[in-house]
């Protein structure tokens, strides 16, 4: 039995997690869940300082403004699409002909003007682009997200809908860089605080085909990404459970998003992946809550 599956079945043993019958795709049981509340709110004691704004997006985002984020470009391959009926009745009969035949009944599904939101912050730009200019020291957003990319795994830490708690900086590129700089020393002090051993390295997102693996270089050789990784499966291949992420002008440019003097904003983020943290948590502390170390309880705010 590899270590993924040793962990993964411990987890379910424990009740953890429930599986669903699709791999990636668990129902969650309340003692773990009480450990994603319970980092949440760490997270966002640690986020409060730069008093951000606060905003909510739900999981799923208009189709069209995902196109012009540029994810499609990039990471086709993790994208979920919303499709619906939308068919009469004859077309519903015919739905339920394939049903009751055990055929592919998906044919009578169209897709919608929505996808499932790949990550925390894409709903965000749009949002700050409709109201115009940035104010003069630019904007700090708290959010917090379901995300889903279609990575189909029996790692527990690769899961296909998973939460993310994000922090992004939109502003000038020394506000960002101070920023990322600024979360750097915050989150490796978030995880002494939870007792876990971790690195910080250089990482690159995946993107998709031969053009991908030279953006994945040039990011890597930018210093665009870094990544804090814990061990859960493994301790030589380690975790990524929080990033760090310097986007250029990216979004700037792709939403028109201006400084207050109309000069093109840069954004950055951290994003803090909360089923990874409390999969690291009971990794390493084992998987009765009750019985972790009282620091790493006192931290959380453990009843």
């Amino acid at each position: 039995m590899d270590v993924t599956t040793k962990l993964l079945d411990e987890l379910v043993g424990a009740a953890l997690l429930v599986p669903s019958g699709v791999e990636g795709v668990y129902l969650r049981g309340g003692r773990f869940e009480r450990i994603v509340d319970a980092l949440d709110a760490m997270v966002g004691r640690f986020g409060a300082v730069d008093q951000p704004e606060v905003l909510r997006f739900p999981p799923a985002m208009p189709r069209d403004a995902l196109v012009r984020s540029g994810y499609l470009n990039s990471f086709p391959q993790l994208l979920g699409t919303i499709h619906c009926f939308c068919g009469d009745e004859a077309g519903h009969r015919a739905l339920l002909r394939c049903v009751a035949a055990g055929e592919d009944w998906t044919g009578q599904q169209e897709p919608t003007d929505l996808l499932l939101t790949p990550a925390a912050c894409y709903p965000l730009y749009p949002a700050i682009a409709a109201r115009g200019r940035l104010p003069a020291e630019g904007g700090i957003y708290d959010m917090h997200s379901w995300c889903f990319r279609r990575e189909p795994s029996r790692d527990p830490a690769r899961m296909q809908t998973f939460r993310v708690r994000e922090f992004v900086r939109m502003g000038r590129e020394h506000q960002v860089m101070a920023f990322r700089q600024d979360w750097f020393d915050r989150a490796q002090e978030f995880v002494r605080q939870l007792s876990l051993p971790f690195t910080i390295d250089v990482a690159n997102d995946p993107f998709f085909g031969r053009a991908g693996r030279l953006m994945a270089e040039s990011q890597r050789e930018q210093g665009l990404k870094y990544e804090l990784l814990i061990p859960v499966n493994s301790e030589a291949r380690p975790t990524a459970c929080i990033s760090f992420n310097y986007h250029l002008n990216h979004f700037g440019e792709a939403w028109q998003i201006e400084l207050a003097d109309g000069s093109q904003a840069y954004s950055g983020c951290v994003g803090f992946g909360l089923e990874r943290l409390a999969l690291a948590l009971f990794r390493h502390h084992g998987l009765d809550a009750g019985a972790w170390p009282p620091g790493v309880r006192e931290t959380l705010r453990l009843p």
